[in-house]
């Protein structure tokens, strides 16, 4: 498997500043994921091949999409943004989609996010508070705290993605 963009995963260097480290384990995770998808058809990445689970990669994607969002826009920024793939109607709108959903359409939403994500962090301190609090219980966080979470939230669905993979094509990988 290569990435769809050609390009690699690399690590972080193990000297990195703190920021460095956080920024090149985001990117490495964010890498991951595509990876896992590269090189697979529309239909493949719908799969769900691990029932009773609704997980598929196309979804594991989507998902991402939303969650940087969610974290660098709605959080971090404080923007006013409605969901792109969930809704009141359908909360797991990311993981259900139609027989027409595709993984350019899917890459491109979340690419935007992930570049919308960066511009975010730009420039603030990590230790800048959010301007919105979440929506379970209203707390603001670190921009700290929110790059450790997207790394374990990539890190988490990169497992998924792997399990997903193997069933799919076989594929296997760290």
């Amino acid at each position: 498997m290569t990435t769809s963009s050609g390009s690699h995963r690399s690590e972080p260097a193990t000297t990195a500043d703190e920021r460095d480290m956080l920024d090149g384990w985001l990117d490495y995770h964010r890498a991951t994921l595509v990876w896992k998808c590269d090189g697979l058809q529309d239909e493949q990445l719908r799969r769900t091949p691990l029932a009773p689970s609704e997980l598929s990669l196309l979804g594991l994607v989507r998902h991402m999409a939303e969650v940087e969002r969610y974290w660098f826009r709605k959080i971090i920024l404080g923007e006013d943004l409605p969901e792109v793939y969930c809704t009141n109607e359908n909360p797991d709108g990311d993981f259900h989609f139609s027989e027409a959903a595709t993984w350019a359409e899917a890459e491109q939403v979340w690419q935007t996010e992930v570049e919308q994500a960066r511009r975010a962090a730009a420039g603030r301190s990590l230790d800048a508070v959010s301007q919105a609090g979440s929506h379970h219980r209203g707390e603001v966080f670190s921009l700290r705290w929110v790059y450790t979470h997207m790394i374990e939230e990539y890190a988490r669905h990169n497992g998924h993605a792997d399990l997903l993979r193997e069933q799919i094509d076989g594929a296997t990988g760290d």
